[in-house]
């Protein structure tokens, strides 16, 4: 067979054992053809066939995402953008310039605010957002997701008193003084309110694929496990059947469908390269940012305070169970120490039964394990699902509310030590979406400006650039059952790559977070370039 494309005088980390560096690479229609050297695969060019000279940049595969939100990450780009604002005052501000230019009656809606940013660090009330925005009710999600702040005309529209009981798994804030609601409300409490809006159709679901497909390029993203529902789905095949799906996904079934799709008989791993099955999803516990992150020992200064599970323990052993029987993988949020330990009892349980032993059952996020659990997921073959962009992020938080526990928190060098096969994500619109930022957190262990210091934050966590690159390549490929197709730069496997504008092997590693994606290639075509690579 001979090459329709060669890539030749670069530097290739292919993230393959058998050949990890290579100086050139063949492509045959949508396929890794061959690497070696630029003599060895020029030799393989048809004579119609073209070829790029990298000019000695770095190449590495295609990133894929192993935990995001995709299509809200698009649907987010609308909203009221609440990101990283550093006082109440801003974040207020921001609604009600959005209030002004909103319809009297209708939604403002948002995200991405993190009360730990704002002086006093306390939860924000009904009654400031009632000031800004007096005619219009307000939905606001915390950056973690967990939480919510309304207005006092959204608790009203919702029908939430002083007389509310909490949900199951949820908790609803009250004023300790008049009992009423503050407009703060936790995990399924949430629901409350977002059950009032209509779900996406399926045109505005299959646009804010498109919208967050062209961003995710930029970032040599060629692939994403998205953790949404039947919305999300319906875009997606919308986007597949008009063969407008430009990225791989996989798309994980919301544990309330689990039922509905065992009895239409889906499994773990159906569909194609373009879109599949991955497993059901399920929530053990809440998160840090809440303090609803279920722990084995309080939360720091707060001594009757554990966190929310959200699925208790025998639940837990109930849904692994019934989807292992099925063929489903069970992708678990677990953020506390006991949360995750729960899960690895209803693994073990399941194992122990028989149930689906070859499945890859997944932690999403592992924030904090006992040290007694770190060896279990290899054991129990669990996948260690994990943003490093979190432990960046967080450690002003994890350090008040977890304190001495954090050796334990985003342990990256004691799974990958222990065994544990790692992907990597960002929990997209939740952080940021730039692979670059994953992977320089996971590296440095340290912000963009240096905090907390050079040798970051227990850095005894810190893993190497190259096991971070696998972690979002090879990895995430084998956290998906795709490792035979994809997540390398070997021969047969699906051609999908980036092209770097710097050796991030080998620069200063506070610079990799600044690096820039020059090409994507996505199905052996460039689907992105920002004009530098002469493709």
């Amino acid at each position: 067979m001979q090459a329709t494309l060669v890539l030749y005088n670069g530097d290739l980390h292919t993230m393959d054992a058998a050949t990890p560096r290579a100086q050139a690479l063949a492509i045959a229609g949508n396929r890794v053809l061959a690497t070696g050297s630029d003599q060895e695969m020029r030799a393989l060019l048809a004579s119609d066939a073209k070829s790029l000279d990298l000019q000695g940049r770095s190449v590495v595969p295609g990133f894929t995402d192993s935990h995001l939100h995709f299509m809200s990450y698009g649907l987010s780009l609308m909203l009221i953008d609440l990101a990283e604002v550093p006082t109440l005052e801003q974040a207020l501000a921001r609604v009600a310039a959005r209030a002004q230019t909103t319809p009297s009656g209708q939604w403002l809606i948002g995200r991405g605010w993190d009360h730990s940013l704002w002086s006093g660090g306390d939860f924000p009330t009904r009654h400031a957002l009632d000031r800004v925005a007096p005619e219009q009710p307000v939905w606001l999600r915390r950056k973690c997701g967990h939480i919510g702040w309304a207005s006092s005309r959204a608790l009203e529209l919702a029908g939430i008193t002083a007389e509310t009981p909490d949900p199951p798994g949820g908790a609803i804030d009250h004023d300790p003084d008049t009992g009423q609601p503050t407009g703060i409300l936790k995990e399924t409490a949430m629901d409350l309110v977002a059950d009032l809006f209509d779900d996406p159709s399926i045109d505005e679901a299959a646009n804010a694929i498109r919208v967050a497909t062209a961003n995710a390029r930029k970032y040599g993203l060629v692939g994403v496990h998205t953790m949404e529902g039947a919305a999300a789905f319906r875009g997606l095949q919308k986007l597949r059947s008009a063969g407008e799906l430009g990225i791989r996904v996989l798309i994980q079934i919301p544990e309330s469908n689990l039922d509905a799709a065992i009895q239409a008989g889906l499994q773990s791993g159906f569909g194609d390269d373009r879109l599949r099955i991955g497993g059901v999803k399920v929530f053990a516990d809440g998160s840090l940012g809440g303090r609803t992150a279920y722990m084995l020992e309080p939360f720091e200064n707060e001594p009757d305070n554990f966190g929310i599970a959200v699925s208790g323990g025998q639940h837990l052993k109930h849904v692994i169970a019934t989807a292992s029987r099925a063929g489903i993988a069970a992708f678990v949020h677990a953020i506390g120490d006991r949360a995750n330990r729960n899960v690895l009892d209803a693994v073990e349980d399941s194992r122990r039964a028989g149930e689906g032993l070859r499945l890859r059952h997944r932690i999403e996020h592992a924030q904090i394990l006992h040290p007694d659990d770190i060896p279990r997921l290899a054991k129990l073959g669990v996948v260690a699902s994990m943003q490093p962009i979190h432990a960046t992020q967080d450690i002003m938080l994890a350090d008040a509310l977890w304190g001495a526990r954090c050796a334990g928190a985003y342990a990256f060098r004691s799974l990958l030590d222990s065994g544990a096969a790692l992907a990597f994500g960002s929990d997209s619109p939740v952080e940021d979406l730039n692979v670059m930022k994953g992977i320089h957190a996971a590296v440095t262990r340290r912000r963009a400006s240096g905090y907390p210091g050079p040798e970051g934050w227990h850095p005894k966590q810190c893993i190497s650039v190259a096991e971070a690159v696998y972690a979002f390549t090879a990895g995430a490929a084998y956290a998906s059952g795709e490792e035979a197709i994809r997540g390398t730069l070997s021969p047969g496997k699906l051609a999908d790559l980036v092209v770097l504008a710097q050796d991030i092997f080998a620069i200063d590693p506070m610079s990799i977070q600044d690096t820039e994606v020059i090409g994507t290639m996505f199905d052996g075509d460039f689907v992105y370039t920002n004009g530098d690579l002469g493709a």
